[in-house]
Formats: structure tokens, sequence, C-alpha cells
């Protein structure tokens, strides 16, 4: 029996980090995609946005971010649900994002 702590809010959004928007080059968290994080001991559970209701890679970074989640210590499992309410704004991205870009 693997004794780990869970994963705390921070790790999960460390490792979701490291998951890009393709189209836009920027990560989804900085994009302000990540809506809501629940973890519940070894189990996460996210609920992100794109960036678009129709973006093509969408299957692409709902899975990107499920493998970046499972990669986590104290993770066992993981689930990603795309949502599109509240839909998305450029007004969304963190403003350090969007001030580095520039």
């Amino acid at each position: 029996c693997m004794n780990t702590n869970p994963p705390t809010e921070a790790a999960v959004l460390d490792a979701l980090r490291q998951v890009l928007d393709p189209e836009i080059g920027m990560n989804i968290v900085e994009l302000g995609l990540i809506y809501d994080v629940k973890i519940t001991g070894d189990d996460v559970r996210v609920a992100m946005t794109l960036t678009t209701a129709g973006c093509p890679m969408g299957e692409s970074i709902r899975g990107g971010a499920e493998i970046a989640l499972l990669n986590l210590e104290g993770v066992s499992s993981a689930f990603v649900e795309l949502v599109f309410d509240p839909p998305w704004n450029p007004g969304m991205i963190s403003q350090n994002a969007a001030s580095s870009s520039v």
C-alpha cells in the first residue's frame, strides 16, 4: 500500500501547466481554462473548458490534461470533464501570462 499524501490543488495546477493549447501556445492554466479542481484522496476531477466549443484539439487537450494528472504522485485516478458554461473569453487569461507574452 503506497502511503502518499493526496495531491494539493497547487500540485494539480502545476501538472496542468504542462498542457498547452496548441492554437494559442499557452498552457491551459494561464489561459483560465480550468474551472474547478476536486481532490478526493487519490482521485482528481477537473472541470475545464476550451477557448472555442468546437476546438478540434479539445479531445487531445483533455486527454493531455488527464495524463498530466495521472503522472502526479498520489493520484491513482483522474477525470477531466469538458464544460462550456460559463463560456471562455480572453479576459480569463491570467494577468501574468498576458503581460509576459507581449
